[in-house]
């Protein structure tokens, strides 16, 4: 066994947390964080797999699971919350991770907060470290973590939260230290998921909110962590990633100078991320004229990291086994894109998987690894079409719409936060109060009271 570091890499990260101020541009990002998550959890809050997370609780307290009328305690807010936000994988995304940052810090921090410390400018700061700490833990090892058949939102997601609720209540640098090495225990999720659409995806942001927001809480009252909890012998990185040797610099060397926040990705189309661009030429296609009668066949080229969530085994992606499954099938949100000439939440029921030509589609597309595509440091699409005359028709998308080269507007966020209540059963007199408040939660005093029932 090495020895110990005289200063801990989590010790490094505490120490940068606990002096920061959260920049302009970072607080606009943290509203539109803000703005998004509680429009998901609106859109998501009559699904089956929401109701069966908010039955599974039975710590009645004070906080909000946004959408209904219960209150809960604050772990169980986090979690019914953060599984909301992200049940219907149309949340936030950082391209680096890649994570889905605000679905796990959001609800920890504003749990945290209506429970302990209702002050709107703790919650930004803790939202804000929460989210930088999150998306930087991704880049220590790119690409590892996934390979090794788990979720990095959940593994990452569980050390972010417990950043984010220690910043917003005022935790000392030894609490935070102890709340992130308490927070490497409780990280967990695999992705096997993936096998047949089942839901726990759907969990991994909500456990990981509760989980953060645990660890901060027993780290406050002086449970002891393993402060040695990332570059450890038995740490984080060993343990998910398989290895101790990563770029810690990518996670501390310009902390707080230069904010990955404000790179975080808004998603145009409830599914994978990875499958945006690629839904972008296939629109792309049909704009042009392009039938799916036309189509012979159509060849992908993917980056070889995506492969194993997303293409295999192909004759499983060619024909989900549910709904949710079709978020996680390439070639089925390339063949509905095509085919509808948009992809949205009306797409991925079990009856719309079973579409006869969307089927007919999705079985002519295939794919080939592209050694220098830059997954995950960037989110590309390339289609090759071969149609029925001999023709080929190409498609490329550079970069991921809605991420930091082509980046929604606030106004495009609140126009999905409204798509997104709409399609939650809320009016329009619901969904404007619900927006006032999204807006202003950094402004004052905590209150979520209008984002229940």
């Amino acid at each position: 066994m090495s020895a110990l570091p005289a200063v801990s890499v989590a010790e490094q990260l505490a120490e940068r947390t606990l002096a920061l101020d959260v920049p302009g541009a970072v607080r606009e990002k943290c509203i539109d964080l803000a703005v998004d998550v509680i429009g998901l959890c609106v859109t998501a809050r009559n699904e089956d797999y929401v109701q069966a997370t908010l039955a599974a609780c039975d710590d009645d307290g004070p906080c909000t699971a946004i959408g209904h009328a219960r209150t809960l305690g604050a772990a169980g807010a986090a979690l019914v919350n953060g599984t909301a936000a992200h049940g219907e994988d149309f949340d936030d995304t950082f391209e680096g991770g890649p994570v889905h940052a605000g679905a796990v810090v959001v609800p920890a921090v504003l749990a945290a907060c209506e429970r302990h410390n209702p002050d709107g400018a703790a919650a930004l700061r803790g939202i804000a470290i929460g989210v930088e700490v999150l998306c930087r833990l991704s880049m220590v090892v790119p690409k590892a973590v996934h390979k090794a058949g788990f979720h990095p939102t959940a593994v990452f997601g569980a050390l972010g939260a417990a950043a984010g609720v220690a910043t917003a209540l005022r935790l000392d640098r030894k609490q935070t230290v102890d709340a992130l090495g308490i927070a490497g225990s409780m990280a967990s999720g695999i992705i096997e998921y993936l096998a047949e659409g089942a839901w726990t995806k759907r969990m991994h942001a909500g456990w990981a909110a509760q989980s953060g927001l645990r660890a901060a809480l027993m780290a406050r009252a002086g449970f002891s962590g393993p402060r040695t909890v990332f570059e450890g012998t038995h740490g984080l990185f060993h343990g998910f990633a398989h290895t101790t040797e990563g770029n810690y610099h990518a996670l501390l060397g310009d902390f707080g100078q230069r904010w990955v926040t404000e790179t975080l990705a808004f998603k145009p189309y409830p599914c994978g991320t990875m499958t945006h661009p690629y839904i972008d030429c296939a629109r792309r296609l049909a704009a042009r004229g392009i039938t799916p009668g036309d189509i012979r066949d159509i060849v992908c080229d993917v980056g070889e990291g995506t492969v194993h969530r997303l293409w295999e085994p192909l004759a499983a992606k060619q024909k989900s086994a549910n709904g949710y499954a079709g978020k996680f099938s390439q070639p089925y949100c390339i063949a509905t894109a095509l085919v509808r000439g948009n992809v949205g939440l009306g797409d991925f029921t079990d009856a719309a998987v079973t579409d006869e030509r969307v089927l007919g589609v999705a079985g002519k597309v295939r794919y080939r690894i592209d050694p220098q595509n830059p997954y995950p440091d960037e989110f590309t699409g390339h289609i090759r079409a071969t149609l029925n005359d001999g023709r080929m028709i190409e498609e490329r998308q550079p970069h991921f719409r809605g991420g930091a080269k082509e980046p929604l507007t606030r106004a495009d966020i609140e126009e999905k936060f409204a798509l997104n209540c709409r399609h939650g059963g809320w009016d329009e007199a619901r969904t404007k109060a619900a927006l006032k408040v999204a807006k202003s939660l950094y402004d004052g005093r905590v209150d979520l009271g209008e984002l229940r029932g």
